[in-house]
C-alpha cells in the first residue's frame, strides 16, 4: 500500500530546495489531482540577451509543474514518473521584470503514459509558451 500524495503546497515548495526551481524562483500556487500551477519571475537569471524570458527557463517551468502532477499520480500506485518529451512554442514575449503564470492540465491519463498541455501566461493573461509533456510512470 502507497501513502496518499501530498498536494499541500508547502509539501510541493519543500521539493524545489536545492534544484533549478529554486534557482529559477518556480513557486507552486495551487495544486490538485490533474492540474497544476505556478509562477516564475522574469529576472535578470531567465531572461534572453533581448531582456524576455529566455524559452529554456519557460521548458523547465512547463516541465516542473507537469512531471510534479504526474509524480503525484504516480504516488498513488507506487510508481515513479521520468519525462520522456517536450514540445514548446513561443507566442509571445515577457519581459524582465514581469511575472508568468502557468497552468498544467493532464490530457491523457494513461497507465503508463501521462501527456500535460501547458499554458504560460503573462500578467495580462495573454499567452507566452504552449507546451506539451509526455510522462512515462515507471516501476
Amino acid at each position: 500500500m502507497t501513502d496518499a500524495p501530498d498536494y499541500s503546497l508547502d509539501a510541493l515548495q519543500k521539493t524545489s530546495q536545492n534544484t533549478i526551481n529554486e534557482v529559477l524562483g518556480i513557486e507552486v500556487i495551487e495544486a490538485e489531482r490533474g492540474r497544476i500551477v505556478g509562477q516564475m519571475p522574469v529576472t535578470e537569471r531567465n531572461v534572453q540577451p533581448y531582456g524576455i524570458l529566455h524559452g529554456g527557463a519557460s521548458v523547465v517551468l512547463a516541465e516542473t509543474l507537469g512531471s510534479i502532477g504526474s509524480a503525484l499520480i504516480a504516488q498513488e500506485s507506487g510508481r515513479r514518473a521520468v519525462g520522456l518529451e517536450v514540445n514548446a512554442n513561443h507566442v509571445r514575449p515577457a519581459p524582465k521584470g514581469s511575472t508568468v503564470t502557468a497552468e498544467a492540465v493532464i490530457a491523457h491519463e494513461g497507465r503508463n503514459i501521462h501527456v500535460w498541455q501547458i499554458t504560460l501566461r503573462n500578467e495580462a493573461g495573454k499567452p507566452t509558451c504552449l507546451c506539451r509533456l509526455t510522462v512515462s510512470l515507471i516501476d
